[in-house]
């Protein structure tokens, strides 16, 4: 195993077969190959730095305490199943916890522009807020398909749900955004919120 050539470009599929075999190293490179996509989808779903941060630890911890859990057999990229995985300990931390609200600063300086600043932030803390207060499966489905980047079918396959059950907690999460943003008094007719 040491002294291989090209051990950074070894695949993921690669990695957990050699930390199956208890390779550290192997670990390392995973987690510092993956940890930065998968803290971003942890913030997203908890919306807090350090619970985060916790979410992630927590995951890989799990991995390499237990890394027969994936099976490459079963079809799914190391990815898309580690994703699942995070998604689960997260909704572990959001249940154990209430929700949170922070009230924003205001930008009151007079300069040109700070009324559309002000504006602009209070409409993406408003937006923020309410995908916080969407129902976790909504809240997973839009994170994984608008911040994540992912298809309909890999965030299916994420959720463990249909394509078409995928589709309609879409539906619904920005059906959900548009009404709470518009009892807000924002006009999202002409926004990209829906």
């Amino acid at each position: 195993m040491a002294g291989e050539p090209d051990d950074i470009n070894l695949s993921d599929e690669s990695l957990m077969a050699r930390i199956s075999d208890g390779d550290h190293e192997a670990f390392a490179q995973l987690v510092n190959r993956h940890s930065r996509m998968f803290y971003a989808a942890a913030f997203r779903m908890c919306g807090q730095q350090e619970e985060a941060e916790d979410i992630v630890q927590e995951a890989f911890v799990k991995l390499w305490k237990k890394p027969q859990s994936w099976n490459p057999d079963a079809g799914a990229k190391f990815t898309t199943w580690f994703y699942r995985v995070v998604t689960n300990q997260a909704r572990d931390h959001l249940r154990k916890r209430k929700p949170q609200t922070e009230i924003p600063d205001t930008l009151g300086d007079g300069q040109p522009g700070a009324l559309e600043a002000l504006e602009e932030r209070r409409l993406q803390e408003s937006l923020e807020g309410a995908i916080q207060n969407l129902p976790e499966r909504q809240k997973e489905a839009l994170n994984l398909c608008f911040y994540e980047g992912f298809s309909n079918k890999e965030a299916a396959e994420i959720l463990g749900v249909g394509v078409k059950a995928l589709e309609s907690l879409l539906m619904r999460a920005k059906a959900a955004l548009r009404d709470e943003l518009g009892r807000q008094g924002y006009d999202v007719q002409h926004k990209k919120y829906g």
